[in-house]
């Protein structure tokens, strides 16, 4: 069963929130998300959490940390102001080309030369 955890860290900037991320990112975790008004809430979605430890490890390596809510992930809440951090395995792997794309129109009754 997927279980939302929710932890109220004091972060000062976006080296302790890389530091939260790396924490937060564990074996059974499928999301990271950081919310709140001020981005100092980390959403941990996953199965198998250990709320308590990640709470715990949280406090020791990047700040106070409070536990918020642990609950069931089964609603989808609706995204207000969060940041969310994808991890691919290999990070070129949605390239998009910066070349414009113009389309091409093939009319008869235009010139073939030009």
């Amino acid at each position: 069963m997927k279980q939302k955890v929710v932890i109220k860290v004091a972060m000062n900037g976006q080296k302790s929130r890389s530091k939260a991320m790396k924490i937060a990112v564990v074996s059974g975790v499928e999301s990271v998300a950081f919310k709140g008004k001020e981005m100092d809430e980390v959403e941990v979605i996953g199965d198998g959490i250990d709320a308590a430890v990640l709470t715990s490890l949280l406090r020791k390596n990047v700040g106070h940390a409070e536990l918020l809510s642990v609950g069931s992930a089964e609603k989808k809440e609706e995204k207000k102001n969060e940041i969310v951090y994808a991890w691919n395995s290999y990070p070129y792997e949605s390239v998009v080309s910066h070349y414009p794309i113009y389309p091409v129109y093939n009319r008869a009754d235009s010139c073939s030369i030009m």
